[in-house]
């Protein structure tokens, strides 16, 4: 058993964890023949910078994620901002249904009645409509 544990853990990389449970064993014995091994220093040194290798690549992928999302969310909101300034500056006021789809969060739709109500929690001015038919 004990050099079946030593070729899983050297020849075919596996970890303790893995042999423990292919052997049905605890992973204390594991852990216990291997480091008993003088390749095991060697080899844990040789796992870690492998490991520290993938990290760093998972890392640069992951930055790399970010910035693409990121970039795709400021070109978005870039597109609304000038389909906004587009719409605003065409009038000098701005329709009921305009001001809806601006502030879509600040009305519930009522499909009985086919129209916007301005939320109750929500405290408006005067010229902010407060009915808007769909």
């Amino acid at each position: 058993m004990k050099d079946e544990i030593l070729d899983m853990y050297f020849n075919r990389q596996m970890k303790q964890k893995e042999i423990a449970d292919n052997l049905q064993i605890s992973k204390y014995k594991v852990s216990r023949i291997v480091s008993k091994d003088n390749r095991y220093v060697e080899e844990k040194e040789r796992r870690k910078k492998q490991n520290k290798i993938k990290h760093e690549k998972l890392k640069k992928e992951q930055v790399y994620r970010k910035r693409k999302d990121d970039q795709i969310d400021y070109e978005v909101m870039k597109l609304l901002h000038i389909q906004s300034s587009i719409e605003m500056s065409s009038r000098k006021s701005i329709s009921n249904k305009a001001f809806r789809e601006w502030n879509s969060s600040a009305y519930k739709y009522n499909p009985k009645a086919k129209k916007y109500y301005l939320r109750k929690e929500i405290t408006a001015g005067f010229d902010v409509p407060k009915i808007i038919k769909s």
